[in-house]
């Protein structure tokens, strides 16, 4: 069984050690310490990197009680190594998973709130909470967080007898009573108490600072995503770039960005709406001089066909409350785009004919897909050239039946 050297110490940077295994599984390779300051992930902290001997590791599991280093490449079994931690990312996990511990305690102390969930990756952290909390008061933790923090309070390890926790019961924010045997508790000075199997600062100073960064509500209750030191400090900086690079585009001081984005978007909507009545009038101008120029069928039908070019490809939507009423007419709208076409065909009152056959013939003729009912189809197919050729061969095809 491999020593885990990372649960005494987790400022150790690394080891000698020997060689028990390596093993290739599923072409993965993986070698076997008798000893290891290299986490495997567990309990939502993700593992340590780093190097051993002269192989790269990229990530450690336990498997069985086996502790697992993904090797680069074979290491002889029986030579003796060094074991080295990736420090900058041993600290960032360690950071997040401690702002984690004090974040978890904030809300659990000031509202009552219990961690359910803990999830972290390699961009950001996120606790599950069981109640919903405002974003008042997650500010009230984030301050009594960092408070924790720049108190640099001590960071123990201690073990002890799941019959002995009993006594921290009232002190800890969540007390398993199902656990057995010697328990690895953590504690915070004066703060958060868990059972916790991964590693942390000596102090808290060494988190640096915890942002929240956002709130959604999850299940019963909220999830909040966070982002503790250099993790937090990169991403206020990208966001602080941001907003003055947005406050120089609209020429304007940073506090005043939210009200002059608010401004701009109720001048594109407006504007926007004045385009749709002025494309809506264009559409209806075009359909009038289609209807007039309709050819009409043996049978009486006109065959009013309108393709609509240069648009978003919805505007034949529009006029549907315009074709749906025209009486003994069949109507074909067509939006033509760079890499599609899109169609719809309307029976109208009193005509004649069934436009799932008209449909399927004009899928063939653009290699398209849809359907639909006997009275109204759509559907749309690949951009093609010769689009208005085949479209006059199907209205001829139309005229004929």
């Amino acid at each position: 069984m491999t020593v885990k050297l990372f649960e005494q110490n987790s400022m150790l940077k690394e080891c000698q050690a020997i060689i028990t295994a390596c093993e290739n599984i599923d072409g993965k390779i993986f070698v076997e310490l008798d000893q290891t300051v290299l986490f495997p992930e567990g309990g939502g902290q993700l593992s340590d990197r780093g190097q051993i001997g002269d192989a790269a590791v990229s990530h450690v599991c336990e498997k069985n009680g086996r502790i697992l280093h993904q090797c680069s490449k074979e290491l002889a079994v029986g030579a003796e190594v060094k074991a080295v931690v990736n420090w900058e990312v041993r600290l960032d996990r360690m950071q997040q998973h401690l702002g984690e511990h004090i974040l978890s305690y904030a809300c659990w102390k000031l509202f009552k709130a219990n961690n359910v969930g803990f999830h972290m990756n390699e961009d950001f952290v996120t606790i599950d909470l069981d109640k919903e909390v405002t974003d008042e008061e997650l500010l009230k933790a984030e301050l009594m967080t960092n408070q924790i923090i720049w108190e640099n309070r001590p960071v123990a390890v201690n073990y002890i007898d799941s019959s002995e926790a009993v006594v921290l019961k009232d002190k800890m924010r969540k007390f398993n009573d199902k656990l057995t045997g010697l328990l690895r508790i953590v504690e915070v000075k004066d703060a958060d108490i868990c059972t916790c199997c991964g590693t942390h600062p000596p102090f808290t100073g060494m988190v640096g600072s915890v942002k929240i960064i956002r709130q959604e509500k999850h299940k019963h209750g909220c999830r909040v995503e966070f982002l503790c030191g250099k993790r937090a400090l990169l991403d206020a900086d990208r966001k602080n770039a941001l907003l003055l690079k947005t406050a120089a585009m609209l020429s304007a001081p940073t506090e005043q960005v939210p009200e002059r984005v608010e401004k701009l978007k109720q001048n594109i909507a407006a504007l926007n709406e004045k385009m749709k009545e002025r494309m809506l009038q264009e559409l209806k101008d075009k359909f009038a001089a289609a209807k007039n120029a309709a050819p009409v069928r043996s049978d009486g039908v006109k065959i009013l066909v309108l393709p609509i070019t240069g648009g978003d490809g919805k505007e034949a939507k529009l006029l549907l409350p315009e074709v749906s009423p025209l009486e003994q007419t069949i109507s074909l709208l067509l939006t033509v785009q760079p890499e599609r076409i899109n169609y719809i065909i309307v029976r109208g009152p009193g005509a004649e004919g069934d436009c799932r056959a008209y449909i399927k013939l004009l899928n063939e003729k653009f290699n398209g897909r849809g359907g639909g009912k006997p009275d109204c189809t759509q559907g749309g197919g690949s951009f093609l050239p010769d689009w208005e050729a085949r479209l006059q061969e199907f209205v001829s095809q139309i005229l004929q039946s």
